[in-house]
């Protein structure tokens, strides 16, 4: 990313950066589309030149992405939430050369900026990306997709990805309890193989595993608190088979934030490399997206991407507690 920093005596950048903005217009209650305008403007007055792509449909913003990192651009911005974001890093990571990725958090979730110091305020997340403060950040390949956030399978997590979009954008986190609900009187154990590069093999009946990369899970950042996007390796969290009562237990430890991974019920390990496989059918989620079934391979890239991130590490989300639904 080139930086420009070239000023005159008011203060006003002399030089412009060029950015894509990406933005998927139905996001987090459609705050993007109403604030484009002051968006728009606030970057300009920062020094950054910026053009918009809409997203349409889904896969549309991997292509804008990628064709992005084509035409030469300085920044990338994704404006949306989990969904949008793990489209644009599809669509960037692919290529040899990568210009930076800056992050508006607008959407239903947004884990990624909760554990990066990225402010929900879309006011403030413009100031930081005028900033352009950015550190190298370790992204997730499962087989052919990439994620920035978590891959997992199993019964469990099946539920973030059957939620309709629609219902997302209307009720917010509160979409997945009343599903997860729904579901739990459905939850199977499966038999699968894990095995985990300088870890061994593990196979057995599983509930779900779960491949973090960041320290923010579904918004609650004590399932794997020592999960770090540049530390090199994936955090590794596997649920034993379990009774229903067992399965209560853990699932109210985790929405009241308490420490689950050292439960006798979880395998925890790191890896920069896992294959997972079972005889039966496992749908996995990449990034809270549908992201194919089992076999898979799941491999670190180390520092792939360059994302712009609040120097101080402070976010505004620390304030809200996990879980809670933007609020807009």
């Amino acid at each position: 990313m080139h930086t420009h920093d070239g000023e005159h005596e008011e203060g006003i950048r002399l030089e412009t950066i060029r950015a894509r903005l990406i933005y998927n217009p139905t996001s987090g209650r459609e705050e993007v589309k109403r604030k484009l305008g002051a968006i728009l403007q606030r970057l300009e007055k920062g020094g950054i030149e910026t053009s918009c792509h809409a997203t349409e449909s889904k896969g549309d913003a991997t292509r804008a992405a990628s064709e992005a990192v084509a035409r030469g651009f300085d920044l990338i911005i994704s404006a949306g939430g989990d969904g949008t974001l793990n489209e644009v890093v599809n669509g960037m990571s692919t290529h040899e050369q990568r210009p930076a990725l800056g992050i508006l958090p607008l959407g239903t979730t947004n884990d990624f900026a909760r554990a990066h110091g990225i402010p929900r305020k879309w006011e403030d997340a413009c100031e930081l990306i005028t900033r352009r403060h950015t550190t190298p950040v370790d992204i997730g390949q499962a087989n052919d997709r990439y994620f920035i956030n978590i891959a997992g399978g199993g019964s469990l997590t099946e539920l973030t990805y059957e939620v309709p979009s629609k219902l997302k954008t209307m009720v917010g986190q509160l979409a997945y309890y009343m599903k997860g609900l729904e579901k739990i009187t459905r939850l199977n154990p499966t038999q699968m193989r894990i095995q985990a590069e300088g870890v061994g093999e593990f196979d057995e009946e599983f509930m779900l595993f779960l491949i973090a990369n960041s320290n923010s899970v579904g918004g609650f950042d004590r399932l794997a608190p020592n999960a770090s996007t540049n530390d090199g390796v994936f955090d590794v969290l596997a649920l034993r088979k379990c009774n229903l009562a067992e399965f209560l237990r853990i699932a109210t430890s985790v929405l009241r934030g308490e420490m689950v991974m050292n439960d006798p019920h979880f395998i925890h390990f790191q890896t920069n490399r896992i294959s997972v496989d079972s005889d039966h059918r496992v749908q996995l989620n990449v990034d809270g997206e549908f992201g194919g079934t089992l076999p898979c391979a799941f491999n670190l890239l180390p520092s792939h991407l360059n994302v712009i991130v609040d120097e101080r590490g402070k976010s505004s989300y620390r304030k809200n507690g996990p879980g809670r639904a933007l609020q807009l």
